[in-house]
């Protein structure tokens, strides 16, 4: 599954996040990573968390982005959740590639027994009608 936490810039998107992860931390069974495009939020995150700096992979597509995530996977058999802040940004997404890229999460998500939590910089009506299912926070 794939959930999205959706509002325009500035809305708190990114606390919501962190706040999930610094609570899912407490019960996880498996490994919980964090994407993010810098190591800003490095402090606030458990030190359980793995936080990849993505930034420092330089992708210049959304496909590769899905390359990415799924060599993350292939090395750690133990990854529970997957949190990405601004994936837009981080998966180099226009609007347009959005639904793509979240069906072939959801796809990687249950083969591999994975759970996506994605904050997305845009307002819910913005976002695609199959998509609004996947929305769990809208700021």
């Amino acid at each position: 599954m794939v959930e999205l936490i959706v509002g325009k810039e500035g809305k708190g998107k990114t606390k919501q996040l962190l706040s999930r992860v610094n609570e899912e931390i407490k019960t996880a069974s498996g490994n919980i990573v964090f994407l993010d495009r810098n190591d800003k939020h490095m402090f606030e995150l458990n030190n359980k968390v793995r936080l990849v700096n993505v930034a420092d992979y330089e992708f210049t597509n959304c496909s590769e982005f899905i390359g990415f995530v799924c060599g993350i996977l292939s090395q750690d058999h133990d990854i529970e959740k997957m949190y990405i802040d601004a994936i837009m940004k981080v998966a180099k997404l226009e609007k347009s590639d959005l639904t793509a890229v979240v069906k072939r999460l959801e796809l990687i998500g249950k083969k591999f027994n994975v759970q996506f939590t994605a904050s997305v910089t845009l307002d819910a009506s913005e976002l695609d009608d199959e998509l609004r299912s996947n929305i769990v926070v809208e700021l």
